[in-house]
């Protein structure tokens, strides 16, 4: 596999995920709890490098917040180009009821959206939709 650490690229990225990541974090969890998807057209994703590329990013991103991650990253999905980071260190007890309490109202909402009759995914904080738009924008803003 290749490196990207030293691709302008994938730094410009990453400058730009820190804060998105860091927004992906539950209120009052001390950036614990975050977790990062976009879901993009497939040669969107390979204009932005490849998915590999964008993984190696967020990456590269979350190792400024701290976190221990898991990361996926998909071609070819019903949705597209898939990729997704989430923060796997431990949640302290002084802050798991408020992530908790937001994975919750997460996985709520997801629920409710596929039990409801197909319509256009609201934009909501937390929402794959929305952060698409927002991975869209800051990396059109670095890149500019």
């Amino acid at each position: 596999m290749a490196s990207y650490a030293n691709d302008p690229r994938c730094i410009a990225m990453a400058e730009a995920l820190v804060p998105l990541l860091r927004r992906s974090c539950p209120d009052n969890a001390d950036g614990f709890g975050g977790s990062y998807q976009v879901n993009l057209g497939d040669e969107e994703a390979v204009g932005l490098g490849g998915a590999e590329l964008i993984r190696a990013a967020m990456r590269k991103a979350a190792q400024q917040l701290g976190w221990k991650v898991e990361t996926i990253g998909w071609i070819g999905t019903r949705f597209g180009t898939m990729v997704a980071i989430r923060d796997t260190r431990e949640v302290p007890r002084e802050h798991r009821a408020v992530v908790d309490a937001a994975m919750y109202e997460r996985m709520s909402a997801a629920m409710a959206r596929v039990a409801s009759e197909p319509c256009a995914v609201p934009v909501q904080r937390g929402s794959v939709a929305l952060m698409t738009q927002e991975f869209r924008a800051a990396v059109a803003q670095a890149n500019a």
